[in-house]
C-alpha cells in the first residue's frame, strides 16, 4: 500500500492534485480514508473516500466518515490565540471580552499561572481534561508534562465517560488493559452477541463486516439492548433486557454453563484462579427463571441464549456504552468475560470478549496512560516500580505518586475551587458530562481556565481564559490506535490555518517555559520513537514478588528505530510489534498460549453482584432516561452539525417514548416535551416508538447551546459513577416528562451569509433548533408568548431594510398564520412561516428552492402559500443520506415491487448502496410493509 502522499500533475488542466492515506477521526473503528486535495482557480477542493487497502474497513466508510469534507472549513475556527472569556454562565446573552494575541504571549501567561498556583497551593491544584480525540503524540506529551513534571495525576479524559470501566474490567481479569481479538475474529465466528451497543449506528462499518460474515454461513446475531434499535433488524434474537441488569443476566449464564458441565475444565484449571469466588458471588442467579424475572427477559429468550451460547465453540461478545457507562460497569464487563474465561471461548480465532471504544483514539490514549489512574506504557500510576521506572525512562524531575481526579470529581474539585486551574483539550465538557451545569459552575468560578480547540465557540470555549487555537483533523500529523489495538497514521494533507498549532507543541511550550527539559520535539515522529522506547523499556524485568505485571503485552519494541520516512510510510499494524518485519494477522488474537499478564500468568475470575442501578424510580421521576448516539451525528456535533448531509436524517433534538406512556402523561407525537431530573432539565421533541419499553425514555446525546436553545442531555443526566472506575451513568437517570406547551410553532429559513443578521433575535425565542443545508440555515421555533404579541416582533426576525429586497406577506391573525418572504434579484434569502403545526411547509421542499438560480412566479406563489403547486412525490423523513432517498419513497417501492430484501431496494433506488448505514432502516421498513401486509 502506498501510504505517503503522492503528487499528480495534471498538465491538460495546470490542476496539482494530491493524495493521502490517513485515518477517520470519528469512531473507534479506526476507518482508513483517502484524502484527495484538487488546487482549483477557485480554492481547494477536497474529497474522501475509503482507503480499500485499510485492514479496519477495506474501504467502506460510513455516512460520517463519507462526508468529512464537508466539515474542515474555517467559518467556524480559533485561528489565532485569544485572551479573555466569551461569556458568563449568569447570562445568557455573550458579552465578547477575547483580544486576539500571540502564542508567546499566551503560553507566557499559562506558564506564570501555573507557576503561581503551584507555589501558592501546590502540584494538585493544576489538572487537565483532555480527550480521545487527541493523537497518541499529542495525549503522550501532555500526560509526560503533568505527571512527569508537575508531578500530578490531575489529568483525565472524556474516555472516563467512554470505556474506563473495560479497562478496569480488562486489568482486573488479564492483569493488563487488553482487548484480546481483532475485527476478522467476526468473520470466523460463529455467534455475534452485541451487549449494550447499537453496532449498526455507532460503529457502522464494523457492523456491515459482521453482516457479511452473516450472509455468507450459519452466523447467529444475539443483540442484548433495552431498546429495539437498528442494530436488532437482522438479529436472529433480541434482549430486551432491564436497564441495569446486564450483571445478572452473564451471572446467570455463568451459573448455567456451570450447573451443565459447559466448562473447558483444562483450560480454567491450567489458565485462570478464583472460579469458585465467582461463582459464590453469582449464586443468587443461579435459578434461571428468576433471572428472567429480575432482566425482564422472557424466559424461552433467556433458555434459546444460554443454550446457544454454551453450545457454540467461537463466541464473540462485542459490549460497548451500553455496558460501560453504568454505575455497574466494571462488573458487567468481568460478568461477560466471567463466561468466556469459564468456557475458554478467548484466545482462538473466532472466540473472545471485545470492548468497542467510542472514541478514535481511546485505544491510544490508554497506550500513554491518558487516564487520572495509570502511567504510560500500561503501567500502573499506583505502583512505585513502575512509577520509578517511567520516572528514570523521562529523567523527569518528579511522578505522580497517588491517583488523580477522575473527570466527574475532577470538574466538582474545580467548583469547590481546590483546582485553580485547568487546560481542557479537544473536548467539550459543558455538554458531554453529566449534570453538565455543574461544569458550568465549576468553570464560571475556575480562577484560570485555558482551552485548546479548533472551534471558536463551543459552549466550553465561553470559559476560556487562554483560548488555543488547535489543528484539525486534514491538518494534524501523529497516530491513533483503533479498538483491535491497530496503531494507524493520521496525516496531515491540509496546511495548518494561521496560527494553529499541534496541541503537543502548545504543550512543550509550556514545559520549556517551566524550565524542563525533555521537551525539545521538532515533530510528530521524534514523540512516537519516545512513546515506542518506553513501550519496551524494561519490558518484561518487572519484579516476579508481587501481582503486578511481569511483562507488558504493550510493546512497539519493533518501532523504536523507525527513521521519519518509515514513520511517514507506517502501514497500519496491530501491537504487540517485537519486530519491524511482523506480518498482518500475526498477533490478532492474544492470550492464545493461555499467557496473560499476572505475575503467574493466570487470568482471574472476578466476584461479580448483582445490584440494582443507585437512585431508584420514584413517584417524582417514575421514567428511566437512557442516553446515545445516532446515526449521522458525533459527539457534541461542533463538527458534525456543520454538514447539511448529516443535518437530515434525525435533523432535531428528540426523545423516543412509548405510546402508552405518552398517553399516560399528555403528549404527543411531533409536540415539544420537557424532561427533568434532580439535576436539570431540557425541551426535546417527542416520537413516539414501539421500540422502547414502558418506562423508559431516550434521548440523544449531540444537541449543544450552538444548535438548539435547550437540549443539552447532559445537564439531565444522573452524575452517579462506578465505584472502580469512575465512569458515570449514562443510561439510568430517573426523569419526569411533560408537555412544553407554546402559543405557537414555526420555522424559518435564511441563506448562509445572512445568518448572523437573525442570531441575536433568534435566540430570544423561548425554543429553537438549528438545523444545517445546502444553501440555507434552518431554524424551527416556538414561543410562548401569543400570536398577537409576535406578529409586533415578526419583522425583526427579517431586517432587510434595503431597497434590493422583495417582500411577500400573508397575514391571517384569525388562524394564526404568517407567512413572510423575501428574495433579492431572484433569489430566495429568508422565508418565516408560523402556523399550526400541521399546516407547516414541507422543509425540504423549502430547502431545496433556496438551491435555485432564479424563482419562477409559480415557486413564489407556492412559497406564499407554504404549499408546493404538487407534494404527491415527497420524499418522507430521509432514510438514505448519501442518495436522498426518503421513507415515502422506499415504502412506496416496497409495496408496488413486493421486496422482500434491502438488496431490491438498493437496486431500485440506490438506497444503501454506498456507506449502508441506512441498510437497517430499510431492513426495518420492509418487515413492516410485510406486517402490515399480513
Amino acid at each position: 500500500m502506498n501510504s505517503i502522499p503522492v503528487m499528480e500533475l495534471h498538465s491538460s488542466t495546470e490542476q496539482m492534485i494530491k493524495t493521502t492515506q490517513t485515518t477517520c477521526p470519528y469512531c473507534g473503528v479506526g476507518c482508513g480514508v483517502t484524502a484527495t486535495v484538487q488546487e482549483t482557480a477557485s480554492g481547494q477542493k477536497v474529497s474522501v473516500v475509503g482507503d480499500v487497502n485499510h485492514p479496519s474497513n477495506y474501504g467502506k466508510l460510513c455516512i460520517k466518515g463519507s462526508n468529512l469534507a464537508d466539515t474542515i472549513g474555517l467559518e467556524t475556527r480559533v485561528l489565532h490565540p485569544m485572551l479573555g472569556r466569551k461569556a458568563h454562565s449568569e447570562t445568557k446573552a455573550l458579552t465578547t471580552h477575547r483580544t486576539q494575541t500571540d502564542w508567546d504571549t499566551a503560553t507566557d501567561l499559562i506558564a506564570n499561572k501555573f507557576q503561581h498556583f503551584i507555589d501558592q497551593y501546590g502540584r494538585d491544584s493544576i489538572a487537565f481534561y483532555v480527550s480521545g480525540q487527541l493523537l497518541t503524540e499529542d495525549y503522550y506529551v501532555v500526560n509526560k508534562f503533568v505527571k512527569g513534571y508537575l508531578g500530578t495525576a490531575n489529568i483525565d479524559t472524556n474516555s472516563r465517560l467512554c470505556m474506563s470501566s473495560a479497562v478496569a474490567a480488562h486489568k482486573r481479569a488479564f492483569g493488563e488493559d487488553l482487548v484480546p481479538a481483532s475485527y476478522q475474529d467476526f468473520e470466523h465466528t460463529e455467534m455475534v452477541v452485541l451487549v449494550g451497543s447499537n453496532t449498526a449506528w455507532c460503529h457502522p462499518v464494523l457492523y456491515q463486516r459482521i453482516m457479511q460474515a452473516k450472509e455468507k454461513r450459519d452466523l447467529f446475531v444475539v443483540v442484548i439492548d433495552p431498546r429495539f434499535t437498528a442494530t436488532c433488524e437482522a438479529a436472529d434474537l433480541h434482549l430486551p433486557i432491564l436497564i441495569g441488569q446486564d450483571v445478572r443476566l452473564f451471572n446467570g449464564l455463568l451459573q448455567y454453563l456451570h450447573q451443565n458441565d459447559y466448562v473447558d475444565a483444562a483450560f480454567v484449571e491450567a489458565h485462570t484462579q478464583d472460579l469458585k469466588i465467582a461463582l459464590d458471588a453469582a449464586q443468587s442467579e443461579a435459578d434461571i427463571a428468576e433471572v428472567a424475572a429480575q432482566t425482564g427477559i422472557s424466559l424461552e429468550k433467556l433458555q434459546l441464549f444460554f443454550e446457544k451460547f454454551a453450545q457454540t465453540k467461537k463466541v464473540m461478545t462485542l459490549f460497548s456504552m451500553g455496558v460501560n457507562q453504568s454505575s455497574r460497569g466494571v462488573d458487567k464487563a468481568n460478568s461477560i468475560i466471567n463466561c468466556h474465561l469459564l468456557t475458554g471461548k478467548i484466545g482462538h480465532l473466532g472466540a473472545a470478549p471485545f470492548s468497542m471504544t467510542g472514541q478514535p483514539n481511546a485505544m491510544g490514549g490508554r497506550e500513554v496512560g491518558g487516564l487520572a489512574n495509570m502511567l504510560a506504557a500500561h503501567m500502573d500510576l499506583g505502583n512505585q516500580q513502575h512509577q520509578q521506572l517511567v520516572q528514570q525512562f523521562w529523567q523527569s524531575p518528579t511522578i505522580a505518586n497517588q491517583v488523580g481526579l477522575k473527570a466527574v470529581d475532577l470538574f466538582e474539585a474545580v467548583e469547590s475551587g481546590k483546582i485553580k486551574a485547568i487546560w481542557i483539550m479537544a473536548t467539550n465538557p459543558v455538554v458531554s458530562l453529566p449534570n453538565a451545569d455543574q461544569v458550568k459552575r465549576a468553570l464560571d468560578k475556575c480562577e484560570f481556565v485555558v482551552v485548546s480547540d479548533i472551534c471558536k465557540d463551543t459552549d466550553t470555549t465561553q470559559y476560556a481564559d487562554v483560548l488555543l487555537p488547535a489543528l484539525g483533523w486534514g491538518e494534524k500529523d501523529g497516530t491513533v490506535t483503533n479498538s483491535e489495538r491497530r496503531i494507524s497514521r493520521q496525516r496531515a494533507f491540509l496546511d495548518s490555518p494561521e496560527q494553529a498549532k499541534a496541541d503537543w507543541w502548545s504543550v512543550s511550550q509550556v514545559a520549556k517555559k517551566l524550565g524542563f527539559s525533555g521537551f525539545d520535539f521538532e515533530n510528530s515522529h521524534d514523540i512516537f520513537k519516545e512513546h515506542a522506547q518506553l513501550s519496551a523499556y524494561r519490558n518484561a524485568e518487572i519484579s516476579q514478588s508481587s501481582e503486578t505485571a511481569v511483562f507488558r503485552y504493550f510493546n512497539l519494541q519493533g518501532l523504536t528505530d523507525l527513521s521519519i520516512n518509515e514513520y511517514n510510510q507506517l502501514e497500519p499494524t496491530q501491537w504487540p510489534i517485537l519486530n519491524p518485519n511482523q506480518k498482518e494477522g500475526e498477533v490478532a488474537q492474544l492470550f492464545s498460549n493461555g499467557q496473560f499478564s499476572y505475575a503467574d500468568r493466570k487470568a482471574k475470575f472476578i466476584a461479580t453482584k448483582a445490584i440494582d442501578p443507585v437512585n431508584q424510580i420514584d413517584r417524582e421521576y417514575p421514567l428511566i432516561l437512557n442516553t446515545g448516539r445516532i446515526r449521522d451525528q458525533w459527539h457534541t456535533m461542533t463538527r458534525t452539525g456543520l454538514s447539511a448531509n448529516l443535518s437530515t436524517h434525525k435533523a432535531e433534538p428528540f426523545c423516543e417514548i412509548h405510546p402508552n406512556d405518552a398517553l399516560k402523561y399528555g403528549l404527543k407525537e411531533g409536540e415539544l416535551v420537557e424532561i427533568k431530573s434532580a439535576w436539570g432539565n431540557c425541551i426535546l421533541r417527542a416520537v413516539l416508538s414501539d421500540n422502547i419499553r414502558r418506562g423508559q425514555i431516550f434521548a440523544p446525546i449531540h444537541w449543544n447551546d450552538q444548535f438548539a436553545s435547550d437540549a443539552r442531555i447532559g445537564k439531565v443526566v444522573n452524575p452517579v459513577v462506578d465505584a472502580i472506575s469512575g465512569e458515570p451513568e449514562f443510561k439510568h437517570t430517573p426523569v419526569m416528562i411533560q408537555p412544553f406547551y407554546t402559543q405557537w410553532q414555526g420555522v424559518f429559513y435564511v441563506r448562509k451569509g445572512f445568518e448572523n443578521i437573525v442570531k441575536s433575535t433568534i435566540e430570544n425565542t423561548v425554543w429553537w433548533t438549528k438545523i444545517q443545508t445546502a444553501k440555507a440555515v434552518r431554524y424551527e421555533l416556538a414561543d410562548r408568548r401569543r400570536f398577537t404579541e409576535t406578529m409586533q416582533n415578526l419583522k425583526a426576525l427579517l431586517p432587510f431594510e434595503d431597497e434590493s429586497f422583495e417582500w411577500l406577506n400573508l397575514e391571517d391573525q384569525t388562524a394564526h398564520m404568517s407567512h413572510s418572504v423575501v428574495l433579492q434579484d431572484g433569489h430566495l434569502i429568508a422565508s418565516l412561516y408560523i402556523a399550526p403545526k400541521a399546516l407547516l411547509p414541507d422543509r425540504d421542499w423549502v430547502a431545496s428552492l433556496f438551491k435555485r438560480e432564479r424563482l419562477s412566479a409559480m415557486h413564489r406563489k407556492a412559497l406564499l402559500a407554504g404549499q408546493a403547486m404538487s407534494m404527491g412525490n415527497s420524499e418522507g423523513p430521509l432514510v438514505c443520506s448519501c442518495f436522498k432517498v426518503g421513507k415515502n419513497r422506499i415504502i412506496q417501492t416496497i409495496k408496488e415491487k413486493n421486496i422482500s430484501d434491502e438488496k431490491q431496494v438498493t437496486a431500485c433506488l440506490k438506497a444503501g448502496g454506498n456507506c449502508g448505514s441506512c441498510l437497517p432502516e430499510i431492513r426495518g421498513l420492509i418487515k413492516a410493509c410485510q406486517t402490515e401486509v399480513g
